[in-house]
């Protein structure tokens, strides 16, 4: 029977009835950075439905680590297991390894969980084929979440449809649980990463831009080259430029910094330098809620910059921009390639990892975005982050 709706979820979708004394939530939420930020303004407006309740993310190592970093809507990271479709362990190129599956660590996992007696438990991972029941196994007595036609159903569902910007896809889910979107405060860096990072600015420079040239796929890679052609052009117009990455991004923000450091005279060259694999995820969030403006490929980066209020220029294949963009343009904008077939083999790429499998080639589909264009959405957004910040 359908619950009768209570409050209209503007912009979203329907908002139900809420559940009765919820103190315990539960949501479960594999993958990266990304992954998880996507997630921030449903579990804000959790947070504001049931004041009362703790928020316990099932996720991974990078979730416990944002949390414990930055002041959030979540109390809790439970790490989870190595399970098919949930929390991937060891690849074989794009192919999950069955013997990588620890039985006996999930079996232990959801016991200890179930001890923990959910009220309700959100699945916001997918379309539910293998996370819907897992999430069963948990006991919660309430269960809300996406599902797919073919996926088990929880006691209440949204269809998934793949191509849905993320968060208004998790904020619908939490308004089926009672929960209307409300405004999302930003993400805060605790003051000790404030403290650490605050020799790495230059006073002398009028801006500072933080560049994440890196992807976890290649496909939403920018060339190297372009990136750098875009920071000298950057640092020429006054700003310092920082390049991050994590340690397996080093030679890639190396290899941009060099490069782009090779088209400036010399008294320049101080002014872009890589700083990959150097911070923690704390002092990369304090990192960029100081800075003037991101420049990034649709990476979890990006969307923790934005998840801390600071502007960002994104460089987008057209289909993560559907999933992953930002939606205003005030603070951020979008540069889009519209490419829908694999540069290589010409295969259909806006199925791949959806109804169609990857047909093995990673060529970038972004190549045809124009430097010159994500060097003036950059330089536009300084001037409009600097008078926002009064600099």
């Amino acid at each position: 029977m359908k619950k009768p709706l209570t409050t209209p979820n503007v912009g979203v979708g329907p908002v139900l009835e809420k559940f009765s004394n919820v103190k315990r939530i539960a949501v479960l939420r594999g993958g990266g950075l990304g992954d998880l930020i996507y997630t921030y303004p449903a579990l804000h407006a959790m947070k504001n439905a049931y004041p009362n309740a703790t928020i316990t993310v099932l996720g991974t190592p990078i979730h416990a680590a944002v949390v414990a970093t930055t002041e959030g809507p979540v109390d809790v990271v439970e790490m989870l297991p190595v399970a098919r479709g949930i929390h991937d362990g060891p690849r074989n190129g794009e192919r999950f390894q069955d013997d990588a599956e620890d039985v006996a660590a999930q079996d232990a996992f959801i016991e200890a969980m179930r001890a923990k007696e959910f009220d309700v438990a959100f699945q916001m991972h997918g379309g539910g084929r293998f996370s819907n029941p897992f999430l069963l196994r948990l006991g919660a007595r309430h269960t809300v979440g996406t599902r797919t036609r073919d996926a088990e159903p929880l006691e209440r569902n949204l269809d998934y449809v793949y191509y849905q910007n993320e968060p208004d896809r998790w904020l619908e889910v939490a308004g089926l649980s009672g929960a209307p979107s409300i405004g999302s405060p930003p993400l805060r860096p605790r003051p000790e990463h404030q403290q650490n990072i605050v020799g790495l600015r230059d006073p002398q420079r009028t801006s500072l831009v933080v560049v994440h040239p890196g992807a976890t796929d290649p496909r939403r890679r920018w060339p190297a080259s372009y990136f750098a052609e875009a920071v000298a052009a950057l640092v020429r117009e006054g700003a310092q430029v920082l390049i991050v990455g994590d340690p397996t991004e080093k030679a890639l923000a190396q290899e941009v910094a060099e490069l782009a450091a090779s088209q400036l005279p010399e008294v320049s060259r101080s002014s872009v330098r890589s700083v990959a694999s150097e911070l923690d995820i704390g002092d990369l969030a304090a990192l960029l809620a100081d800075a003037t403006v991101m420049l990034a490929s649709d990476s979890g980066p990006r969307h923790l910059a934005q998840a801390l209020g600071t502007p960002t220029v994104g460089i987008f294949w057209v289909g993560n921009a559907i999933n992953a963009g930002p939606r205003g343009r005030a603070l951020h904008r979008i540069q889009m390639s519209w490419v829908t077939q694999c540069p290589r083999c010409g295969a259909d790429v806006t199925q791949v990892g959806w109804t169609a499998p990857h047909c093995g080639h990673d060529d970038t589909l972004i190549k045809g975005i124009a430097v010159a264009d994500v060097v003036q959405d950059v330089l536009d957004l300084t001037a409009t982050s600097l008078l926002l910040r009064g600099r």
